[in-house]
């Protein structure tokens, strides 16, 4: 009923920036909140940013400072402006939304993951 699909990860050397960008489609009536989280190999998935429809953010403390979420309810994508980026960085970055559906049903919906790759 609902898909994400996020793009423009990649590889980019240590320091530099990357956008991320995670678009909803489908039988969406309303979304509440959208995030990112990450997973790096052998280790938890791990939020790195979110969003609420009013635009109040919360940052993992290691992006703080160096990471941006932003949203355009309009377009229902969310963002990920990355800057500073350190191989600590890599992981493969997945897009999370809250979906209320045309049949006002509630949903917790995930993008296929984009790889993001920061090498030293």
């Amino acid at each position: 009923q609902v898909q994400l699909v996020e793009s423009g990860g990649g590889l980019v050397q240590a320091g530099g920036s990357l956008r991320l960008s995670c678009a909803a489609s489908g039988r969406i009536f309303s979304i509440n909140a959208m995030g990112w989280y990450r997973q790096a190999p052998g280790k938890q998935r791990e939020l790195v940013a979110t969003i609420t429809s009013g635009i109040r953010t919360n940052y993992a403390d290691s992006v703080k400072d160096r990471f941006t979420i932003s949203r355009d309810n309009a377009k229902n994508t969310v963002y990920l402006q990355m800057n500073s980026l350190k191989p600590e960085d890599t992981a493969v970055y997945y897009c999370n939304a809250g979906v209320v559906t045309t049949t006002l049903a509630f949903g917790d919906y995930w993008g296929q993951g984009t790889q993001v790759t920061v090498s030293s």
